[in-house]
């Protein structure tokens, strides 16, 4: 099925400057595609504009809503475009649609839908290590109020320009552990990608950069004693002769960064460990020196370090609070393979066809 383009008839110029924020600035164009009646409709790019829905939707009363968080980059030698791994994105994004209970989307539309309006709007993506932020979406469109899975669906596509996650850009972050509440239980939906999720971490986040932490980390819902993630990104734990972090699980979102940061682990001789690290431990190894670095990681984060965790009250510094060795290396060696200038693992870079 071929994409139907409806261009903006006065789009509007790339920012002048690359003060982009985070999710704040969009592309002219967006790709949407509607499911009724058992089946996906025509898909179609349309100039980039405000939603339509029944107040009785069912995505505003039950967060039947899934979506995904990927990036392009620009290559600064030839100016070509490039996803990082878009592949497993995608899969990612039909997993959560099935535990969600939503139709699923075909993966070669898939590509072919970010291909498309990737390289109609290509002149937004901004030279590295700023990047075009792509945001894939589905909500539930049924006019219901019946706690069933909807029949109705709308599946879209936006992208634009981003700057760094965190507003200081790359500085090691301070953390605070979350002991009152948790992300997620055994058998919920913790490993999907919904909104959900994210909105039960609004508050606690809010309360620890009300105190002046960048982040959170939480722990398991079980046994409030293993680190799981941070509020929006992986964490990993660098010690002399292994790299912990928890294994993914129902609780856990199976990261991409995540899973590229594991294997680039194993490509320099790293221990990589997935292991529910233990919250007093690694308080204690930064305490004694024991625990060399630790880092976040995801999209939106790349690799960024941490220098210090607040836990049972008191405040723990790693590697006196600055980026270790390992930290920039993985770092370093990411955003060269996002430009598609490393040797390394050139397979997870899919450059963007030219119309």
């Amino acid at each position: 099925m071929g994409i139907k383009i409806n261009l903006h008839k006065s789009p509007p110029a790339p920012p002048a400057d690359d003060n982009y924020g985070f999710g704040t600035t969009f592309t002219p164009h967006m790709f949407m595609m509607e499911y009724s009646d058992g089946k996906w409709g025509e898909p179609s790019i349309e100039p980039y504009g405000n939603l339509s829905l029944d107040p009785a939707a069912k995505v505003l009363h039950y967060g039947q809503e899934i979506f995904e968080g990927m990036k392009a980059y620009t290559n600064p030698k030839d100016r070509s475009v490039h996803m990082f791994r878009p592949d497993m994105n995608i899969k990612r994004f039909n997993k959560s649609c099935a535990r969600m209970c939503m139709p699923q989307v075909d993966e070669e539309l898939f590509m072919e839908a970010l291909h498309t309006l990737i390289d109609l709007d290509r002149d937004w993506t901004p030279e590295s290590p700023s990047a075009l932020y792509i945001r894939p979406t589905m909500i539930a469109t049924q006019a219901s109020l019946g706690v069933v899975a909807a029949d109705k669906y709308l599946f879209y596509i936006l992208i634009g320009p981003v700057g760094s996650y965190f507003a200081g850009g790359i500085k090691p972050l301070k953390l605070k552990v979350e002991e009152e509440f948790v992300r997620s239980a055994k058998g919920g939906v913790g490993f999907a990608k919904t909104g959900g999720n994210y909105a039960a971490s609004l508050l606690p986040i809010k309360r620890a950069k009300d105190e002046g932490f960048d982040q959170i980390i939480w722990l398991d819902a079980e046994s409030r004693l293993t680190v799981e993630e941070m509020g929006a990104m992986n964490i990993a734990f660098v010690y002399a002769d292994k790299i912990i972090t928890a294994p993914v699980g129902d609780t856990i979102l199976n990261g991409v960064t995540r899973d590229s940061v594991g294997i680039l682990c194993g490509d320099f001789g790293y221990n990589w460990i997935e292991t529910p690290p233990i919250i007093k431990e690694i308080c204690d190894d930064a305490e004694s020196g024991k625990l060399l670095e630790a880092f976040a990681c995801g999209t939106a984060a790349v690799v960024t370090p941490i220098g210090k965790i607040h836990y049972g009250g008191k405040e723990y510094t790693i590697t006196g609070n600055t980026e270790g060795p390992v930290t920039n290396r993985l770092r370093e060696t990411l955003c060269s393979i996002h430009t598609g200038n490393s040797e390394f693992h050139p397979e997870w870079v899919t450059k963007i066809s030219t119309s």
